[in-house]
């Protein structure tokens, strides 16, 4: 067991240096963690880019030893087989249906997401992502979207995700999921490292509050480890470390399930986040676990 769990009260760690947080950080990894994003993609690929079985595979055996899920966020151009060769990996999946405002690809997108939970390679089925966050959809459509999953896949907990406060902007939409699945981002919202976690524990209070009951995961959380300061939340190694520490603290006393965000870096997110689009994950784009001694 990790030192952080024989440690004092929450969030009272003393500043180590970033030798000591990343030993604690291999640890916690060693150990397995609840779950995290997976993008199959590799340098110089990105959505647009049909993923083959053969990536697949090679990708999740590098993360397959510290996991016990992983989260998909398409069902196209490939994505749709990530959740068999999961299976075949022993890996449990939150499988997401990219929904936005082609409803002509939206279509396919559910077709292949319906099938593949039928055939039992679903856990999770999480219909849309931060939709009603970009404002692709009315929440009708996305309540539509939502009851012809949960319609068509009865054995499988349908939700969908999105930051935690649309789920009350949007109470239908909240009523409508079975799971509620939040990102919840303290970095995008300016806050410093140290009181990160806390303030996430906020986040995901209000989600269990709009969803009345349900069950909540964290369907994505991180920090970058490089790029531009988000007013006071500032990328670097350290903090992206202390962060990945004290989540991974709060999961383990609260017995909350987070999918943390993520698996390798992923240099075509600069084109919609910036410079620190490319380095959330904890392996490197070439799939080398960034944080060993």
């Amino acid at each position: 067991m990790s030192n952080i769990y024989k440690t004092g009260s929450a969030y009272q760690f003393e500043r180590e240096g970033v030798s000591a947080l990343r030993a604690q950080t291999r640890d916690l990894v060693d150990n397995k963690i609840h779950g995290l994003s997976f993008s199959p993609y590799i340098d110089g690929q990105g959505p647009g880019t049909e993923i083959s079985d053969e990536q697949i595979r090679e990708r999740l055996e590098i993360i397959r030893p510290y996991v016990n899920w992983v989260r998909s966020f398409s069902c196209t151009e490939g994505h749709q087989n990530i959740p068999r060769i999961a299976r075949e990996h022993g890996l449990k999946t939150m499988v997401g249906v990219w929904i936005d405002g082609d409803k002509e690809k939206n279509e396919i997108e559910l077709a292949n997401a319906i099938e593949i939970t039928q055939q039992g390679y679903v856990d999770v089925l999480a219909v849309g992502n931060e939709v009603m966050l970009r404002g692709e959809l009315t929440e009708d459509e996305l309540v539509d979207y939502i009851n012809r999953a949960k319609a068509a896949c009865p054995n499988v907990e349908v939700g969908y995700v999105d930051a935690y406060f649309l789920f009350e902007n949007y109470p239908r939409v909240a009523d409508a999921c079975q799971v509620i699945c939040t990102n919840c981002y303290p970095f995008w919202e300016g806050c410093p490292v140290d009181y990160a976690v806390p303030y996430m524990k906020e986040m995901y209070r209000r989600a269990q509050a709009a969803g009345k009951g349900k069950r909540v995961i964290v369907s994505e959380t991180g920090w970058p480890d490089q790029g531009v300061a988000e007013r006071g939340a500032v990328p670097s190694e350290e903090n992206a470390l202390q962060y990945f520490i004290d989540t991974c603290k709060w999961a383990k006393e609260d017995d909350i399930e987070v999918i943390y965000f993520s698996s390798f870096d992923e240099a075509w997110k600069v084109e919609d986040e910036g410079a620190v689009g490319a380095y959330w994950g904890l392996w490197d784009k070439d799939g080398n676990f960034k944080y060993t001694e």
